[in-house]
């Protein structure tokens, strides 16, 4: 008999914990390899861990809405093949190879650390994880490292939240001392100085009230949105595009499109390959700002914002969104839609976004002002197509004419993205978009 561990496997860049959701196999039970054992959830996306032997379930370390880090023996699974003996032995050799990589990686992150002890900005240390929200508040109110590692942590896993480095803040401006001018006169007394405390509102619910528990996803979706609120300093920028080439050329050739490519073509890769060209040419808004370091980014990956089917908002990532010809994007687009609506995608898919786009035409919004996706300085939101009457400029003169047009409304960061920038990069992708080839073929 050999027992294998079944592990939490890596799921993409910066995924480095998840939050097991549910069980679908009890102790006991007999499983497949490729079986789904268990639920999991990051904070980009539901997946499954599917079992990599044949074999019993035999032990589970782990309950639903514990978190787990990537790596850690989530079960063990009982085989009775010498194959799977001889994996298992491979594996605790893979895994006792993988714990001394660890070890060395561990120490060389300590000696960085030391060595940028004096500059650098609060961070996650040891056992402690911090948030974005709670390291930006550190950095704005002068914390130091040692300061933030001796907050006392109330949320899960004893994490520092919001709340308990914002409690921290004020204890800490009570204490404040207030000193006398410097005159011949003896330094007055400390006086304790008592801030004003802001309660926050209390909602009062009649016995009629539906009270609705928020999902995890919407929790999530809740807090990326106010860390972002409370990171950049949003900017709008509005323009109107003229998009009758783009409406006529799509409905001259969706029909064949859908004969030959077996895809159907909507609006959305259009936009997307006409916003890849824009941000080629204002690289300024590929970009990320980490501390007062401004990160240029060499790949275009385009994160398109969809709507599930619970209400909740989750962006699959394009990768490489400027190389792909408008056919490949099509495929993109629509696999990356079918998958988010049907909960099929992998965490991988929602990594690594440079620039999001989001379509809010499609509930039937001329425009909106979208909230930033961190930690892009970006986010372009296309309003409804919409038929109009529109003044004509020819040489013989202004005349009236039915045209389709819509508004892109385009949401900034203005700490690192000024309104010249913000508003040239809208204008270019309205260019694009005006100057479609009605003749284009694909």
């Amino acid at each position: 008999m050999a027992k294998v561990e079944l592990r939490l496997p890596k799921m993409g860049e910066s995924v480095a914990e998840a939050t097991i959701t549910s069980w679908l196999k009890d102790v006991g039970d007999t499983i497949d390899m490729d079986d789904p054992v268990l639920e999991i959830a990051t904070d980009k996306v539901d997946s499954e861990v599917p079992s990599e032997v044949d074999g019993v379930l035999v032990e589970r370390f782990f309950k639903v809405d514990d978190v787990v880090q990537v790596g850690e023996v989530l079960a063990i699974i009982e085989t009775e093949s010498d194959d799977d003996l001889n994996a298992d032995a491979s594996n605790e050799v893979s895994v006792e190879i993988d714990k001394i990589e660890n070890e060395v990686v561990q120490q060389v992150e300590q000696t960085i650390v030391k060595a940028k002890e004096a500059v650098a900005p609060v961070a996650s240390s040891g056992d402690r994880f911090y948030s974005p929200l709670v390291k930006n508040i550190a950095k704005a109110e002068g914390l130091s490292q040692k300061e933030l590692d001796g907050i006392a942590g109330t949320g899960k896993d004893a994490r520092v939240t919001k709340n308990d480095i914002l409690d921290y803040l004020q204890n800490r401006g009570d204490s404040k001392q207030t000193v006398a001018p410097e005159v011949k006169a003896p330094v007055a007394q400390t006086k304790v100085v008592e801030a004003p405390k802001v309660d926050k509102p209390i909602v009062i619910s009649s016995g009629d009230d539906e009270i609705i528990e928020m999902t995890r996803m919407g929790k999530l979706v809740a807090n990326h949105m106010v860390d972002s609120i409370q990171t950049s300093a949003h900017v709008q920028s509005f323009i109107e595009a003229d998009v009758t080439n783009v409406w006529n050329w799509r409905k001259k050739v969706k029909d064949g499109f859908m004969k030959r490519e077996g895809e159907n073509l909507t609006f959305t890769p259009i936009f997307m390959e006409v916003i890849a060209k824009a941000l080629r040419d204002y690289p300024m808004m590929n970009i990320s700002l980490q501390g007062d370091t401004i990160v240029k980014k060499k790949n275009i990956n385009l994160g398109m914002a969809a709507a599930l089917p619970d209400g909740n908002l989750i962006v699959p990532v394009i990768k490489n969104a400027d190389q792909l010809n408008l056919v490949g994007m099509t495929k993109q687009v629509n696999d990356l839609a079918n998958r988010a609506r049907s909960g099929k995608l992998k965490p991988d898919d929602t990594q690594g976004g440079t620039y999001t786009v989001t379509n809010v035409g499609t509930f039937g919004s001329i425009m909106g002002t979208p909230i930033i996706n961190q930690p892009q300085v970006g986010i372009l939101a296309l309003g409804a197509i919409r038929k109009v009457p529109a003044v004509i400029e020819t040489e013989q003169g202004d005349f009236i004419d039915i045209r389709y047009k819509m508004f892109l409304s385009h949401s900034y960061d203005h700490r690192v993205v000024n309104g010249a920038l913000g508003g040239m990069f809208v204008k270019a992708v309205t260019d694009y978009l005006e100057a479609w080839d009605v003749n284009r073929e694909i």
